[in-house]
């Protein structure tokens, strides 16, 4: 499933929940840009907005032997040294720096990108000249770790996009057989990872763009089981919807697949994928808890595509289930509309 750059972008900007961060970051995109080259533009425009505001410094802590004193003395250590007869001590002071591991894991990434076989040389330029301009910033060889590192507030909120952008192309550049060199690995060839970001995009795309229902969340089912016995209760699955609209007259729970191909084929012929059909249909049988709503909830398997539409409508009960897809090579304003639709908001 080949889907437009720009979509891409957009898909993962709903996901991350950044769509002020989109709307500033004026990113050209073209027919002929590639991922690798999207991930490098969106970089260097949002890290030249950010040192544009001013990239975010704080305190650290140093402790080193000077000549003097500055900050607090280490009387302990300073002894134990003998510093004393060299004129020296040992001081723990505080310096306001940005070393701080937001910007290394920026001029890191930075770096790793231009470090990446098959990104435009133009693009690579204007990340080493980036690169120079974050002063007094460390380069770390990033781990996944690190990003757990990094906390967020109300004056340094603009890094989350950073970060999030930082984070992917973490993901997304492998060590090659060169040494301090990497290949690009293209996420969208992950039906995985590519499953997560379009449950993702679909579930905040509903949170922002429609207000018929005042709640869209992600939903934990109880199993309408009874035990024999207490025990026997731990071992069942657990049952979590990727989308719940909900208000008070009304609930839509949403299935959101991701495949390359949406439907299976079987001689010859297309079906529904049965899995889904029994995930799908277990929720709406457990969800109900005696109240009307639940009682008529509607449940659609939502699907991605790129050729054509699919609108396939069955009843259980009082329950409709739907099958609908939304195409994902249009123009953005026909999958917001479509997407729209398919909760007749």
């Amino acid at each position: 499933m080949a889907i437009p750059i720009e979509n891409i972008y957009f898909l993962l900007c709903y996901a991350w929940n950044k769509l002020d961060e989109k709307e500033r970051v004026d990113v050209s995109i073209d027919d002929k840009t590639e991922l690798l080259d999207l991930f490098a533009k969106v970089l260097i425009t949002s890290s030249k907005l950010l040192l544009k505001r001013g990239i975010d410094k704080s305190y650290i802590d140093h402790q080193e032997e000077i000549s003097g004193i500055k900050g607090k003395i280490e009387i302990s250590q300073t002894l134990k040294r003998n510093l004393p007869f060299k004129q020296k001590t040992v001081c723990t002071y505080d310096d306001f720096s940005p070393n701080i591991i937001t910007n290394q894991i920026l001029v890191s990434t930075i770096y790793r990108l231009t470090r990446t076989k098959g990104i435009d040389p133009i693009l690579k330029m204007e990340l080493a000249k980036l690169q120079k301009m974050l002063l007094g910033v460390d380069l770390i060889e990033i781990k996944g770790s690190h990003f757990k590192q990094v906390k967020l507030n109300r004056n340094n909120r603009f890094y989350g996009f950073v970060m999030n952008v930082c984070h992917l192309i973490f993901q997304s550049t492998l060590p090659s057989e060169e040494k301090g060199k990497y290949k690009f690995s293209d996420f969208t060839r992950d039906e995985k990872k590519m499953n997560q970001l379009f449950e993702a995009f679909i579930r905040n795309f509903y949170r922002i763009e429609q207000r018929k229902f005042n709640t869209v969340k992600k939903e934990i089912i109880k199993w309408q089981f009874q035990e024999d016995d207490i025990e026997s209760h731990q071992y069942l699955p657990q049952m979590e919807t990727d989308i719940s609209l909900e208000n008070e007259e009304k609930k839509i729970i949403i299935d959101a697949k991701y495949y390359k191909e949406t439907m299976t084929v079987n001689y010859d012929k297309e079906r529904i994928r049965s899995s889904n059909l029994y995930q799908l249909f277990s929720y709406l049988l457990n969800q109900q808890d005696g109240s009307e709503k639940t009682k008529m909830a509607t449940g659609i398997l939502l699907y991605p595509t790129i050729e054509r539409d699919y609108d396939l409508d069955f009843k259980y009960d009082n329950h409709k289930i739907q099958i609908r897809t939304i195409n994902l090579d249009t123009n953005w304003k026909n999958i917001s509309t479509r997407l729209k639709e398919i909760i007749n908001v």
